[in-house]
């Protein structure tokens, strides 16, 4: 409670969940740009709730800060394992948290900005390969029609020739409209892959942390 104020006095809105499994419900009905977890939790542990969080596909790339009293290296790097962004120990200070948060945001929107980049790149390959897909019948129609046109001026009109160009362009139609209507389907760019290499990253990210706290 006296974190939520102190964030609140710096400008952030924040939610407190009661345990682990009230936190997983929140999380499935809403998205939020930043998750601060107890290890400590009663009925499931803050590990328990990180890994949850980690493989879910909605929030798996929401930063987690892990907020614990257990210091050995096994506990940190389980909580890097289990997907942690970063983590700080107890008792904290405000204003290392307070950049902890700042810094966990900032990686929140870069990965928000990476998505939609490359769900437009994705949707800009798509629309690519569909001008490919589509210029072939057309340029068959195109062929089939000039060629009609020849046969329509000739002094001898072949209506056998003329009913297989016709056809032609039956079936360069119907192949357009194979593409046209694949395109309609295309709901939103698959980007699984962006997202697995995005927290690979991440776990970089916090092994990283983990090494740059350890004595020398």
């Amino acid at each position: 409670q006296i974190l939520s104020e102190y964030l609140a006095m710096k400008g952030y809105q924040s939610f407190l969940f009661r345990d682990g499994n009230e936190g997983l419900s929140a999380f499935k009905a809403q998205t939020y740009d930043c998750c601060l977890l107890d290890v400590m939790m009663p009925k499931m542990d803050g590990f328990e709730v990180c890994k949850a969080l980690s493989s879910n596909d909605k929030t798996r790339l929401t930063p987690i800060i892990m907020v614990t009293a257990l210091n050995s290296t096994s506990d940190i790097e389980k909580g890097f394992e289990a997907g942690a962004f970063d983590y700080i120990k107890k008792p904290f200070n405000r204003v290392e948290l307070l950049a902890r948060i700042k810094a966990a945001l900032r990686f929140n929107e870069t990965n928000k900005l990476y998505l939609e980049l490359e769900k437009i790149n994705t949707f800009s390959s798509t629309v690519k390969k569909t001008n490919h897909e589509i210029k072939q019948p057309l340029t068959l129609i195109n062929l089939s029609v000039t060629a009609l046109k020849r046969e329509l001026d000739s002094v001898v009109f072949d209506k056998n020739s003329a009913v297989k160009r016709i056809e032609f362009i039956e079936s360069a139609v119907k192949d357009i409209l194979n593409v046209m209507s694949s395109m309609l389907n295309i709901k939103e760019p698959e980007v699984k892959e962006f997202l697995d290499n995005l927290k690979a990253n991440q776990f970089k990210i916090g092994a990283e942390t983990q090494s740059l706290e350890q004595p020398l």
